[in-house]
């Protein structure tokens, strides 16, 4: 499928920083100092280090360990797994970012499944979403799935279905969205289009479809800021398009959105997948026999082999270094205490964004020198956001859960989101509250490409919410106190994809044949998923397909080449399909003549 799925246009790739408890940080110091089997030995299993603990690296550990390899999974943070929420300093929870879960959403479904979880007991039903300018509601997102009406074709569906609810925006400026369609039938038509409108920033491919100034502004361009964190004149056009495909031309229930029900993500669905990734063992001693271990051995349970999986948490990579023959061989970190340690490796996933990539390939001289696809990967900018949590005196009612704001001038140029989590978690309001009595609506607040407003102090951003930002938004706003409140900066948090940057991004397949990379922003190649974008799903799937190229690559041995399935997102409609292949034709017709999608160069 060439369809175009994007994750919640709020998504936040950030960490949260978690507490480890006792128990389990036993088990993770009993694997440090260990070096990885020799896989010459008939008797050794693969090793594999997973360096990051987002979607992509819990999806390449899944599925490494269940093709029977020994992995560690090294992070920054103190408990990756997930098992104990971040707090503030008063002692409530707090999560960095508000990630939603579109329809399409198959593999982590099928990860919640497999959990023994029901969506049900996950996430929240479908919701509407609103949009917020100076002058009031500009347009309110539908609820596809809960319509009392039959699904329609693409895009007629969409835009009966959301006729009305544009408050403002003309339908003169509306109906020029109709170039902007034809470009997203065309931009996917072969690598050398796709690469041109790559090098096209957004704003200008707007420009030469003709798209309204007034329906940029009002519309498109806060979806952008705060569905890619960049305005349309830094974006690439193709991955602007890739989001923008998402609301045209996707299936009309693809556009429903639903949140998590309860505490956080790390705590719903990570923590179960490590907690059961953490009880698998490897084969018995009598199977096992690495040819050495360092001091602190693997602790091996009463009733099996060495367990597959080790979570090192605050440990931080400095290098991965290479052998005589090019193939990555160790990884070195430094853990906790401050010591640095090497670990002998097998293979290795780079489950990083640019700037982890960055710090890494940086400190790795010799990959830099035989890697120049992770040097460019590492050279990409990134962006900064800041999330903000206020606990207010009242309850404020709503017309939404979700909500985006729009042409803010005091927003200095950043996408700015807030979210009633008291309405999205509302079955024990007492937990967003960390135990105390509940008193009023519980906000998320998050602003993306905040470059500006990062010099600010705490007071002053919650300030510009509480005075400026939601009163304009929700008058009832004004009337509220704030009880308690956190802010939190992440400068470089998120990839910036500029125009151009599509041929940096990172391989799945690196170069080097044990060395693989894993996130939303990685290029799959033939292994390219429906789910596009800054992407919960893409993310994670990333991270299975990562874990498959080691096994189908034969750098995990011969023993080890079952790959993780994959599961498809829906084809697009068939007359998305006839329309896009209608227009390859045309342009394969025009192309001796030098006319084919003449607005690009």
């Amino acid at each position: 499928s060439t369809s175009r799925r994007r994750d919640s246009m709020f998504l936040l790739n950030v960490p949260i920083a978690l507490l480890l408890p006792t128990a389990h940080q036993t088990a993770v110091a009993s694997r440090r100092g260990c070096r990885g089997p020799n896989m010459a030995s008939s008797q050794g299993l693969p090793h594999v280090a997973v360096v990051g603990a987002g979607w992509g690296g819990w999806g390449a550990a899944k599925a490494l360990v269940e093709n029977g390899c020994r992995v560690t999974l090294l992070d920054t943070l103190p408990d990756p797994t997930g098992r104990v929420p971040y707090l503030t300093p008063s002692g409530k929870p707090f999560e960095a970012g508000t990630r939603g879960f579109w329809k399409d959403y198959p593999n982590i479904i099928d990860l919640v499944n497999s959990l023994g979880l029901t969506e049900d007991q996950v996430f929240t039903p479908f919701t509407n979403s609103s949009f917020y300018s100076p002058d009031g509601l500009e347009a309110t997102a539908p609820v596809f799935s809960n319509s009392q009406f039959p699904e329609l074709p693409s895009p007629l569906g969409q835009v009966l279905a959301t006729f009305s609810l544009f408050e403002r925006i003309p339908v003169g400026d509306r109906v020029t969205m109709l170039g902007l369609l034809y470009a997203m039938l065309d931009y996917t038509r072969d690598e050398e289009t796709f690469a041109a409108y790559d090098r096209m920033t957004a704003h200008e491919l707007f420009v030469r479809m003709g798209i309204s100034p007034r329906l940029v502004q009002d519309f498109i361009r806060p979806t952008l800021l705060v569905g890619l964190f960049k305005p349309p004149e830094e974006l690439s056009a193709a991955v602007a398009m890739e989001l923008l495909y998402f609301y045209a031309l996707a299936h009309q229930t693809s556009f429903d959105v639903r949140w998590i029900k309860s505490r956080s993500i790390s705590e719903l669905i990570i923590a179960p997948m490590a907690e059961s990734l953490l009880s698998q063992q490897l084969p018995s001693d009598s199977e096992y026999k690495p040819r050495e271990l360092g001091a602190a051995a693997l602790e091996e349970p009463q009733s099996g082999g060495a367990l597959a999986l080790s979570v090192l948490g605050s440990s931080r990579v400095s290098r991965v270094e290479v052998d005589a023959l090019g193939k990555i061989e160790s990884v070195v970190y430094r853990s906790a205490g401050g010591a640095e340690e090497t670990m002998r490796v097998d293979a290795c996933v780079l489950a990083l964004g640019s700037r982890g990539m960055q710090a890494v390939i940086g400190g790795s001289k010799a990959l830099a020198r035989i890697s120049p696809e992770l040097c460019a990967a590492a050279s990409m900018p990134s962006i900064d956001v800041i999330a903000c949590r206020i606990w207010l005196d009242t309850q404020v009612q709503t017309r939404t859960p979700a909500n985006v704001f729009s042409r803010f001038p005091a927003l200095r140029g950043a996408g700015g989101t807030f979210f009633m989590l008291d309405q999205l978690q509302d079955d024990e309001p007492e937990l967003l509250w960390g135990g105390e009595n509940p008193q009023g609506s519980v906000l998320a607040c998050d602003f993306y490409n905040a470059g500006a407003l990062l010099a600010m102090s705490d007071a002053d951003l919650v300030s510009l919410l509480m005075d400026e930002l939601l009163p304009a938004a929700v008058p009832a706003f004004a009337q509220t106190k704030v009880v308690d409140s956190h802010v939190a900066r992440y400068p470089g948090a998120v990839t910036w994809f500029g125009p151009g940057s599509f041929s940096r991004r990172p391989p799945l397949q690196t170069s080097i044949s044990n060395l693989v990379c894993a996130g939303d922003w990685v290029r799959m190649g033939k292994r390219e998923h429906g789910a596009k974008g800054l992407c919960q799903e893409r993310a994670y799937v990333s991270g299975l397909e990562a874990a498959n190229s080691l096994a189908r690559s034969g750098a995990l041995g011969a023993s080890h080449r079952r790959e993780h399935p994959v599961i498809p997102i829906r084809d697009d409609e068939p007359q998305v399909l006839a329309g896009r292949e209608l227009n390859r034709k045309f342009m394969e017709a025009l192309k001796p003549l030098g006319l084919s999608s003449p607005w690009v160069r």
